[in-house]
């Protein structure tokens, strides 16, 4: 299951390739935050925002999700508006405890 409501028979052969490839990153929490990002916004996006969705797309995985959660900062070549886009559509990832679904133990 991917999560994808979007049906992309609409989208050109590109748009199709870059909303696979961010629903299949390779962690799951890479693929919540790009696809879900991507099915978002990848219809209205220009030839020049696809550009630089793949450029990010190119950077791995694990240094990906450390810059998008804060664990890490983000390097300057990615301080850019799509970047700070996708970083501000995250899931919540922080862990499930007794205490934040407020039951006592």
């Amino acid at each position: 299951m991917t999560g994808l409501t979007l049906s992309s028979a609409e989208l050109d052969p590109r748009r199709r390739r870059i909303l696979f490839r961010c629903w299949h990153r390779g962690i799951r929490e890479m693929d919540l935050i790009l696809g879900q990002f991507a099915e978002a916004e990848i219809g209205t996006m220009d030839a020049e925002t696809l550009d630089e969705l793949e450029r990010i797309m190119s950077e791995e995985d694990q240094d990906l999700i450390k810059w998008i959660t804060g664990a890490a900062p983000v390097p300057d070549h990615l301080k850019t508006p799509l970047f700070e886009r996708i970083a501000a559509c995250r899931p919540d990832f922080s862990p499930v405890t007794v205490e934040s679904l407020g039951r006592p133990e």
